[in-house]
């Protein structure tokens, strides 16, 4: 079974018998449709040699510094880079009262293992006379401003900032919260370099127990999106539910671990690869979904699993492969001769071993003797194929 099934919406590169996207190599020229034939004038043989020579010359020379300068997939989005060190997490994560630098962590790491953090919170360098961070707030990646709020009211995050991102083949969100100050330049649509400055860290928030001061950090994020349409969907699900921020919701964003993707990535030396990072994560549960054309496979269609049976038959339902926070890490179309009974929502399988490492998402659970999905597992999925 093959990556890369092309989604609903149109695709513009060929796919190859594998499922990947063919796109012409370096150096490879293909022929434009419409356009006229070129004439080339005939050289002398000494000409031509040396044309070819100092063409092979600057290719080597190319590829040699393309294999010294290795391009990584994120930048640390502050000047601490304690994690990659040897026990560095004591002074690069956050820890929250009464608890180690863990909790500062991603996943499972918050009360007892029964709340999810959905982020890294990475501690400051530099502070002011009055104790205040003053360390500047990094852009992970190239990319563009998807949103700025700067109304730390109206969201536990804080003052915070999205920024858009496309890497690997996906649309890649990353979200910077709680800062003191954003950068004027910082509106949506801006763009922003790998390095630039968004703002400032702090320690700005809503929630009920404000953040002390030898606790300022970042929190940082790396998502994915799960549906332009939440504004939408939280109207239908809920009239009177306030959304002060349409799409840019935390509910509407799944995290990946961006300290486990910063440190593979400078293991690989370069070679990361973040499409095949999630290709590989680890699905907690595996579910049918009777919708055939909704938001997700059009944004990441690099996920979609080929299968030549609904190929061949046509789609009647998606697998979805979910990780433990909800992420769909995979989805395979499903013919109707593949599927017993209706193609309604149906959980097909749980990684019990996953679920007790992970557990805080509550997204399944055990009735009896039968895996179910909770009441938040069928919200993410209605969220999801809305």
């Amino acid at each position: 079974m093959g990556w890369g099934l092309p989604a609903p919406a149109a695709t513009t590169n060929r796919p190859s018998s594998d499922g990947r996207a063919l796109q012409a190599r370096p150096g490879q020229f293909r022929d434009v449709p419409g356009a006229r034939p070129q004439t080339q004038a005939t050289l002398p043989r000494e000409t031509s040699g040396l044309r070819t020579f100092l063409r092979s010359l600057l290719a080597l020379l190319t590829l040699t510094c393309s294999a010294q300068l290795p391009a990584q997939t994120f930048r640390f989005p502050t000047g601490n880079h304690a994690l990659l060190e040897p026990g560095g997490d004591e002074k690069f994560l956050a820890p929250t009262p009464g608890h180690d630098s863990s909790a500062g962590g991603f996943g499972c790491v918050r009360s007892g293992n029964r709340q999810m953090h959905e982020g890294i919170d990475i501690l400051p360098l530099h502070h002011d006379r009055r104790g205040e961070p003053t360390d500047a707030v990094l852009a992970a990646a190239d990319g563009d401003v998807a949103y700025v709020n700067q109304r730390p009211a109206l969201s536990n995050y804080g003052n915070y900032v999205i920024v858009r991102h496309r890497i690997d083949r996906l649309d890649v969100f990353t979200l910077y919260a709680h800062l003191a100050s954003i950068a004027a330049e910082m509106k949506a649509g801006a763009r922003v370099k790998a390095g630039d400055t968004l703002g400032r860290m702090g320690r700005t928030t809503n929630t009920r127990t404000s953040i002390a001061k030898d606790r300022a950090h970042l929190h940082f994020e790396i998502n994915l999106l799960v549906n332009e349409h939440f504004s939408r969907w939280i109207a239908a699900q809920d009239p009177e539910a306030r959304n002060d921020h349409g799409p840019w919701n935390g509910r509407n964003l799944l995290g990946l671990d961006p300290g486990e993707i910063l440190r593979l990535q400078a293991a690989a030396g370069g070679h990361f690869n973040l499409l095949d990072y999630i290709r590989n994560r680890h699905a907690l549960f595996r579910v049918l979904v009777p919708q055939t054309s909704f938001p997700w496979l059009h944004r990441y269609p690099a996920l979609i699993r080929r299968n030549p049976t609904a190929e061949r038959e046509g789609i009647a339902a998606y697998e979805l492969a979910m990780d433990y926070n909800g992420v769909p890490v995979q989805a395979i179309p499903r013919a109707r001769s593949e599927i017993q009974g209706a193609p309604g929502l149906r959980l097909l399988s749980v990684d019990e071993e996953e679920q007790r490492r992970h557990p805080c998402r509550k997204l399944v659970f055990k009735q009896g003797q039968a895996w179910v999905l909770t009441a938040h597992g069928k919200e993410l999925l209605s969220l999801l194929t809305y």
